[in-house]
């Protein structure tokens, strides 16, 4: 699970490239439609830092998961959505603003709720509490990720509107082609710790992927917002920014086994988001609202 070329670098460029494409089918007027009906942004972060903690806490005290587990597991709850939800997102037709938005807000606000939530868990599971500074250097990362390649796509959107709507096809079918060979290249890479570790901790997280986008779902549905909104909030707590809490589990906690869950959880979430994208986009064409 240690750095490589696959997560330094191809990973990056590819998911860079994936959002200059997602730039070329947004204009500023999406973002000023999220900002004029709040309650998306509002639902989307309620459910990311306050109700995920507390199903990933239930989740490991009723399966009695080991302390280190347990801490790996609240520090991928803390964990803001990734990069992949707004590819995820635009292949299932959500609001890719939202998701966007959502991303970059939850990002910033993750300063504080992660190291609270991430230092309460070391405190409670572990008896010890540990500081945790803010990852502001991986936030950095995200934003420049993800919001520089959007702006560069808005602004070829503004200037070469014909040029825009052409691509709009094959950056949809790239995004799949890009997920399909990182979802083997993950896989391939975390094999044997996916088969180490399966047991211990792959029902948990895989309830807790489930439970968090079924969570995201459902919750603004009951709320009667836009089912484009519902699909956006779904992919962006369903999937965590698994690196991130890799990071943090290695490089700051020095804690190999702290980053199992969130190894473990990155590789089911792919399939799980990959079976929504592909049933939330069948049921739109069917005119669903």
């Amino acid at each position: 699970m240690q750095s490589s070329l696959l997560t330094n670098l191809l990973l990056p460029l590819a998911l860079g490239v994936i959002m200059l494409g997602l730039g070329l089918g947004l204009t500023l007027a999406d973002f000023r439609r999220v900002a004029r009906y709040p309650r998306a942004v509002l639902t989307g972060l309620f459910l990311q830092t306050a109700v995920l903690p507390w199903v990933a806490l239930g989740l490991a005290l009723l399966f009695k998961l080991p302390p280190e587990l347990a801490v790996g597991l609240m520090l991928l709850a803390a964990s803001p959505g990734g990069a992949t939800a707004n590819i995820y997102s635009h292949l299932a037709r959500g609001d890719v603003a939202l998701n966007i938005t959502l991303t970059a807000v939850n990002s910033v606000l993750c300063l504080l709720t992660l190291p609270l939530i991430l230092n309460l868990s070391l405190e409670f599971f572990l008896g010890s509490g540990q500081y945790v500074p803010p990852p502001v250097q991986k936030i950095v990362e995200v934003a420049v990720i993800i919001l520089l390649p959007v702006a560069f796509g808005m602004l070829v959107r503004a200037r070469a509107p014909a040029f825009a709507a052409r691509m709009e096809k094959p950056i949809r079918l790239l995004s799949v082609l890009v997920l399909v060979l990182l979802i083997v290249a993950a896989v391939a890479k975390e094999w044997r710790t996916l088969l180490q570790f399966f047991a211990s901790i792959g029902i948990v997280c895989l309830l807790f992927n489930l439970a968090s986008m079924a969570t995201g779902y459902a919750a603004p549905r009951a709320l009667k917002l836009p089912r484009k909104q519902a699909i956006a909030i779904a992919m962006e707590i369903g999937i965590h920014n698994g690196t991130l809490a890799i990071f943090i589990a290695l490089n700051v906690l020095q804690n190999a086994t702290m980053s199992i869950p969130a190894a473990v959880y990155s590789l089911l979430m792919f399939f799980t988001a990959a079976a929504f994208a592909w049933f939330a986009a069948r049921r739109g064409q069917d005119g669903d609202a």
